[in-house]
């Protein structure tokens, strides 16, 4: 009884971090990718998407699993192809994890200059308030991201639950049906953006320590409720706003949504500034104050200087993030997977099917999305 406690103890703080890591500042740009292009368009990416990063994911899982030390996507990396593997992954997943922690500083930035003043004209201080309290539970450690990531997670998913059952008798049904060809490529960055969570299942491997066999179910749950999220909540914030949804959706939902979305940036910007400092502690060696250092001021610098030379648009910085890094990373993941399942020195809980043409036709995929989003 007392293991079986355990393991469903295991199991939700897991899930919990595979929650908290996608549904972060991506989803609220949802809304107005799907507006502008199509709900049922987004429909089509969310669940195409969901599915190909459903895999994905679960290969990261085999990987962690076949290795008997524990480490971030870095150090897998290094393992397996070596200190080239090892230089390419850090800047792929450098890219996308700080791109994202940028992305957060803005949207909350954005969202509580807009709650308090009516404009957007202090988002730059508001952003770098942000991510300096951010550092504060991150210089805690696991210890803290165990302690605050469930409960986080749970107030997250009650208040979601709300906006549907709010917005859900407002909605017009016509503006769900709206298409725009031209932009029928938009949706793909931001909802790619949206799902990633490869950096978080290292962390799940290690709050799974002693229940490795509910990896696979985790990963399987947590993209199957993040989806629903991603469907529900588009479904009504489109069909409640229309072609008037703002690249931040909730801010036309009100003060409380807009009190929503600065909480679920919190918990992602934590989540996954968790994740970049145990990739500097585990796979650089950093002791944890100059760990910390790197993973919770770094961010603040480079947010200031992306702010400072005029990129600042929500939904480009999504895209961007999306395209590039999502994509890299995975071509790399199903690549290592391969030597893995040769060189691994564990035996798996599962076991995840790969071959050329899967790598070929997914390589493909996300090759597109990086031009599209580059070129259109």
């Amino acid at each position: 009884m007392q293991k079986n406690k355990s393991s469903s103890k295991s199991f939700f703080t897991a899930l919990a971090i595979f929650i908290g890591t996608c549904v972060g500042v991506g989803f609220l740009g949802i809304p107005y990718v799907a507006a502008q292009a199509g709900f049922f368009v987004s429909v089509f990416y969310i669940i195409a998407l969901g599915l190909i990063l459903l895999y994905i994911n679960l290969c990261i899982g085999e990987i962690t699993l076949r290795t008997k030390s524990e480490h971030q996507l870095i150090g897998y990396t290094k393992i397996y192809f070596g200190t080239p593997g090892k230089i390419f992954m850090t800047i792929a997943l450098m890219f996308g994890v700080l791109s994202a922690l940028i992305a957060y500083m803005t949207g909350f930035g954005e969202s509580l200059s807009f709650l308090i003043f009516g404009n957007y004209n202090f988002s730059l201080i508001f952003g770098i308030a942000f991510g300096i309290l951010i550092s504060f539970f991150l210089f805690g450690g696991m210890k803290n991201f165990k302690r605050y990531e469930k409960i986080a997670v749970s107030f997250v998913m009650f208040i979601l639950i709300l906006v549907f059952l709010i917005f859900v008798w407002k909605m017009n049904p016509q503006n769900l049906l709206t298409f725009n060809s031209q932009k029928i490529f938009l949706p793909f960055g931001v909802i790619l953006f949206s799902l990633l969570a490869f950096s978080s299942i290292p962390n799940i491997r290690l709050a799974l320590r002693n229940h490795e066999k509910e990896m696979k179910k985790t990963l399987v749950w947590g993209m199957l409720i993040v989806v629903s999220i991603y469907i529900l909540f588009t479904l009504v914030v489109v069909g409640f706003l229309g072609d008037k949804t703002p690249e931040i959706s909730t801010l036309a939902l009100g003060i409380f949504f807009i009190v929503l979305s600065l909480f679920t940036m919190s918990v992602a910007h934590f989540s996954l500034g968790m994740a970049l400092k145990e990739n500097f502690i585990l796979d650089f060696g950093f002791k944890n104050f100059k760990a910390w250092l790197f993973s919770a001021i770094l961010p603040i610098l480079l947010f200031v200087f992306v702010q400072l030379i005029g990129i600042k648009s929500f939904i480009e910085i999504l895209s961007i993030a999306g395209v590039i890094s999502g994509g890299l990373n995975a071509i790399l993941v199903m690549l290592m997977i391969r030597k893995a399942k040769k060189e691994g020195k564990r035996r798996p809980e599962y076991s995840m099917p790969i071959n050329w043409f899967i790598i070929i036709l997914l390589s493909a995929i996300f090759i597109a999305g990086v031009v599209v989003e580059l070129v259109f």
